[in-house]
């Protein structure tokens, strides 16, 4: 396979990973919360993994419009405007971070005694992950 051939395949297959519904799934394990970073955003998030205690956990809302407010100065990650925003974020003194791709599918976790003030993420079911952060499933 000649170099153009190489290229356009991993193109491909790059495309074809950044339209897919890649979300950050979130487990149970113990008293710990764990935030799995999926996919190419682990990449782009500089971030594979978050593992958060169960009393850190303050508050988790979904917010469709959270992708529409500024999300601060990244010191680490991808910021394409209008497209997606993943890593670490500033705003207002506090640490963010961002893995949203997709608005209609966005949480904000707010946290307590941690390194991040909040995690705004994208998850696969926003209810459902929202009602397992709140101790309601």
């Amino acid at each position: 396979m000649d170099r153009d051939a190489e290229t356009a395949l991993v193109m491909h297959h790059l495309a074809e990973e950044f339209r897919s519904k890649l979300v950050v799934r979130i487990t149970l394990e113990g008293d710990n919360f764990v935030f799995e970073v999926e996919g190419l955003h682990k990449l782009w998030s500089l971030r594979s993994r978050l593992e958060i205690p169960r009393p850190h956990i303050l508050n988790a809302r979904r917010d469709p419009f959270a992708f529409q407010e500024s999300k601060g100065w990244r010191t680490a990650g991808t910021d394409i405007p209008g497209l997606f925003a993943a890593g670490t974020f500033h705003l207002h003194g506090d640490r963010i971070f961002w893995d949203v791709r997709n608005p209609d599918s966005t949480i904000i976790v707010e946290l307590r005694d941690e390194s991040y003030k909040e995690l705004v993420i994208e998850v696969e079911d926003p209810d459902a992950a929202v009602a397992l952060l709140s101790g309601k499933q």
